[in-house]
């Protein structure tokens, strides 16, 4: 089914990005990493969507609030937080905090007026409980856990928006502009950044991770899981999305050498059961 190939593609890429943030921790200051992120995607994504963005600019116009707060979540604020959290968390356990994300998907579409469910409501009580062992010393994590947690809630609220547009805003078109809009939105934070901290030293070691970033898990991962969406919803799309944690921590210890021990087993076992029966897709 093209909806279910195009979310598994987005999850396969996207669980490097967990790596490449953790990676970068001692050498790219998050907002820098977020920031020349989405520079680079907006490069990438531009010979395709600019022209038709320019072509849609009433309709962009006309939904204006949606670009903007599609912006802000997806591309300004998610992104960063999970840099935030790559400087003191290992990448598998925050994809493993990151795999309670499709439960909120189901959350957020109820609030839109969605039916959730008992099954859902109890998958998510279930991924939270993981969550908070989680967090409580169940993997030894630093506050660090918090941000992704913040992360989680943003591109919960991200995926749950893009049903709310006209289906014609799931092009290169809305991709293009939510990546102009975002890189504009962390403008200031980068000035900030850069002035606080200074910039980064360009090297292959930093430069080919945010090439990675900005190809791969922003221009390709954020069209395949946009149509995703679109075609399947938020809610379904999250069926595949559990498999991130499998996939983190297999690229972390194969890149970082970070080993996964008994005491994420518990939580990562209740965040992908309390995902499976939440997020799954109603008899």
């Amino acid at each position: 089914m093209p909806g279910l190939a195009c979310a598994a593609l987005a999850t396969v890429v996207w669980s490097g990005s967990f790596v490449t943030s953790r990676g970068l921790h001692d050498s790219v200051p998050p907002v820098q990493q977020a920031f020349w992120r989405w520079v680079v995607a907006l490069a990438a994504v531009a010979p395709f969507g600019a022209r038709q963005a320019w072509r849609q600019r009433a309709l962009l116009r006309r939904h204006a609030r949606h670009v903007l707060i599609a912006s802000l979540l997806g591309v300004a604020t998610y992104n960063t937080l999970v840099n935030q959290a790559g400087l003191t968390t290992p990448a598998a356990t925050m994809g493993m905090i990151m795999a309670a994300s499709p439960v909120l998907m189901a959350l957020f579409e109820r609030l839109g007026g969605v039916r959730l469910g008992a099954r859902r409501t109890t998958g998510l009580l279930i991924a939270c409980a993981g969550v908070t062992l989680l967090l409580g010393g169940g993997a030894h994590i630093s506050s660090g856990g918090l941000w992704m947690i913040a992360a989680a809630c943003c591109f919960a609220g991200y995926s749950a928006l893009l049903r709310r547009g006209p289906a014609e805003l799931h092009g290169t078109g809305f991709l293009f502009t939510t990546f102009l809009t975002g890189t504009v939105l962390l403008l200031p934070a980068q000035a900030v950044s850069v002035a606080a901290q200074g910039s980064f030293h360009p090297t292959p070691g930093t430069v080919l991770p945010l090439l990675y970033v900005g190809v791969a898990s922003s221009a390709v991962a954020f069209f395949a899981w946009n149509k995703a969406v679109a075609l399947i919803g938020a809610t379904r799309a999250g069926i595949v999305y559990h498999l991130q944690p499998v996939c983190v921590a297999l690229l972390s210890w194969a890149v970082l050498g970070e080993t996964t021990g008994l005491p994420r087993l518990l939580p990562m076992a209740l965040i992908l059961g309390g995902v499976v029966l939440g997020a799954g897709a109603r008899r």
